[in-house]
């Protein structure tokens, strides 16, 4: 990829982790693999829910919560490309 073509991206905060949606619980619910190795249950929040659209195998951002590790809120999600850098970049790890 090309510098031209590189985009700055979000980046996580202190208390957020980069994951990968694997599969949709329905309740505005989803299965994240967190880059941190954990399997946690990431909560849609309402402004995102319609406006957002997340499917499987969309990268996203997610801050898990501090009374209960194995949940998460969903705090950004990636576009296709932009989840294609974050892998490149070695940001994303693949099983």
């Amino acid at each position: 990829m090309s510098d031209q073509e590189r985009t700055d991206l979000r980046m996580p905060d202190e208390d957020e982790v980069f994951a990968v949606v694997t599969n949709m619980l329905g309740a505005n619910r989803v299965k994240v693999r967190c880059m941190d190795g954990v399997e946690r249950t990431a909560r849609i929040p309402g402004k995102m829910q319609k406006r957002i659209w997340i499917r499987e195998d969309d990268v996203v951002l997610i801050e898990p919560w501090d009374w209960q590790d194995e949940k998460a809120d969903i705090t950004w999600r990636y576009e296709k490309q932009q989840a294609d850098q974050l892998r490149e970049e070695g940001h994303i790890k693949e099983p």
